[in-house]
């Protein structure tokens, strides 16, 4: 027959309580690293939509320029109103609306640009007020007559 003696009883149960706080300590690891991982997945897929938006918001931009550069009476006629956007942006689309411009008045120009993400259609779209061109000068000079002076 084994007998215990106290001390070594005392070394059984604390064996025990160390196993206890070994597993509880990997459970908690375990349910940490879930959620800083959803984190991780969130804070990427946000930082993807951002710099899609950024893109976004430049090509429509420029598509805007190009209609205030060449004009919104007969840009319609020179230029496609929608398709593709040119590479490296071959995914994003564009879409031009140019209508009004009656004696006197803006022409309203909404641009829109869309593209698939995560299986989604997104899009994005500006509009703006564009005053149509005086005269068939392409480009005036735009210098003022007298040069101006500025005190600091």
């Amino acid at each position: 027959m084994v007998r215990l003696t106290p001390s070594s009883s005392r070394v059984r149960i604390r064996r025990g309580v160390v196993l206890v706080d070994a597993i509880v300590g990997t459970i908690l690891l375990g349910i940490s690293l879930a959620v800083m991982l959803g984190m991780l997945g969130r804070a990427i897929s946000s930082q993807s939509r951002g710099e899609e938006l950024q893109t976004a918001a430049m090509l429509l931009d420029e598509q805007l320029n190009l209609v205030l550069a060449r004009g919104p009476d007969s840009y319609g006629k020179q230029f496609p109103l929608e398709g593709p956007c040119e590479a490296p942006f071959g995914m994003y689309r564009f879409a031009l609306s140019i209508d009004g411009g009656q004696v006197g008045e803006p022409y309203r120009v909404v641009a829109s640009v869309s593209w698939i993400s995560g299986g989604r259609e997104r899009s994005a779209s500006c509009e703006t007020l564009i005053a149509p061109r005086l005269g068939e000068d392409p480009d005036p000079p735009r210098r003022p007559g007298e040069t101006v002076a500025r005190d600091f």
